[in-house]
């Protein structure tokens, strides 16, 4: 009998000293979350910007105080009375650090490239690098400058465990997890990679917020479309959102609702707020994860699938999808929307297809006929990948360009023409 009751005394012992543990560790999440306001409210040291106007505007969102009209204009609720206002820019952010800045650079030529709407970026990059941007965006012609604005933020992380945070998987890759915290007047986002590459206009992305519903607060895509080569599935030991998990290299937030929501976990009974979450969940699982914040988003939604959409594998294509052969149907269907050269490939010689578009949108000078001098010079150099898979698969690559191509000419074919006519208006 007295064996029973010790053993029940040591159960009991583990159990409070483990909520201890993890009462700590909110505890000092709290006092990180009131040092991220102070931050907030007193503006961020270094901060500079194309826009000098407003600090930041709310985007598009659906959550929140927001509502739609029939006349698809936006309306927050302020007591009795209803504002509107309208803001059609879609919101890019973007973390740079390490030799990464002509990659960003390039990622964000071609989203300004095929966009009609305006753009606002929210560059995250390490400080030597700020002038670098600044000097490369405000270089643009000035006809290229009016599609956008940015901003330029330091690397933030919260005082406790920064150095951590920062050395996680790839230098500063887990700011990203901190945006919802660090941009607390924006509403929705689009987060990408330095080594994405645009097809299609991102307000196109940007349009899937309307594809969510009332319980969505992000949306990425599948980690794999094929088991037998998925990553998640046969080597993980966390858990993981879905069957193959999900890649957070293209990420569509509702930052309103995340940063309300409270998120069901496996290390307290007790829902966690975003800013509540992270640390302890480093904590738990940082001797088990392999990809670092990616591998934190898929512990989360794991939890929480409700809270995520998933959209297809054409709006973030990897060489993950082509490199066995070709296992994206909807991009077979429709061809790649945004193409993602993790693995370096926009820097090797390992998936020259992948590189071959890179390149092209690098090389590519503003104001020239896109069809002359971006399409035609990689339909050309695509023809000399076919000895792999991805470069027999390339025809999915251009396929929606071209549309993307014509749509863009035409957009500056009109703005040309009705040019004077603006310029005259007082």
């Amino acid at each position: 009998m007295r064996c029973y009751l010790h053993a029940f005394l040591l159960c009991v012992i583990l159990t409070l000293c483990s909520l201890l543990y993890v009462f700590s560790k909110l505890a000092s999440t709290l006092e990180d979350r009131d040092e991220w306001r102070d931050v907030s409210e007193q503006g961020i040291p270094g901060r500079s910007s194309h826009d000098t106007g407003h600090l930041l505007r709310k985007g598009p969102g659906l959550a929140g105080l927001r509502d739609r009209g029939e006349d698809g204009l936006d309306r927050v609720r302020s007591g009795a009375a209803v504002k509107e206002y309208i803001d059609d820019r879609s919101h890019l952010a973007v973390v740079a650090c390490g030799p990464r800045l002509e990659e960003t650079l390039t990622m964000l030529k071609s989203a300004v490239l095929f966009s009609k709407k305006p753009l606002h970026f929210y560059i995250f990059a390490e400080d030597n690098l700020h002038v670098s941007f600044r000097s490369a965006l405000e270089s643009w012609p000035r006809t290229v400058q009016t599609k956008f604005k940015f901003t330029i933020y330091p690397i933030t992380f919260p005082k406790e465990n920064a150095k951590e945070w920062k050395k996680l998987f790839k230098p500063c890759a887990s700011q990203r997890l901190f945006l919802p915290l660090i941009l607390k007047e924006v509403d929705s986002l689009l987060y990408v990679d330095t080594d994405i590459i645009f097809l299609r206009p991102v307000e196109d992305m940007w349009a899937l917020l309307s594809q969510f519903s009332s319980s969505h607060l992000g949306a990425m895509a599948p980690e794999h479309e094929e088991p037998r080569i998925g990553w998640y599935n046969r080597f993980a030991r966390h858990p993981y959102y879905g069957k193959t998990g999900i890649n957070s290299g293209v990420m569509l937030m509702n930052m309103t609702r995340l940063r309300e929501k409270s998120f069901k976990n496996d290390m307290t009974t007790v829902a966690l707020r975003w800013e509540e979450i992270l640390m302890p969940l480093l904590q738990k699982y940082k001797l088990n994860i392999t990809w670092g914040d990616q591998d934190l988003l898929n512990i989360i939604f794991h939890h929480n699938p409700e809270s995520l959409y998933v959209f297809p594998c054409q709006w973030n294509y990897r060489p993950d999808h082509c490199i066995y052969g070709s296992n994206c149907q909807q991009a077979e269907q429709e061809g790649v929307f945004i193409l993602h050269g993790n693995r370096g490939v926009y820097h090797d010689d390992k998936q020259p297809a992948f590189r071959a578009v890179y390149e092209a949108i690098q090389k590519y000078q503003f104001g020239k006929n896109m069809e002359a001098f971006l399409l035609q010079p990689l339909e050309a150099s695509l023809q000399t990948t076919t000895h792999t898979y991805c470069g027999r698969a390339s025809h999915l690559f251009t396929k929606r360009l071209k549309q993307s191509i014509m749509s863009a000419q035409q957009d500056v074919a009109q703005r040309q023409q009705s040019g004077p006519l603006l310029n005259s208006t007082p």
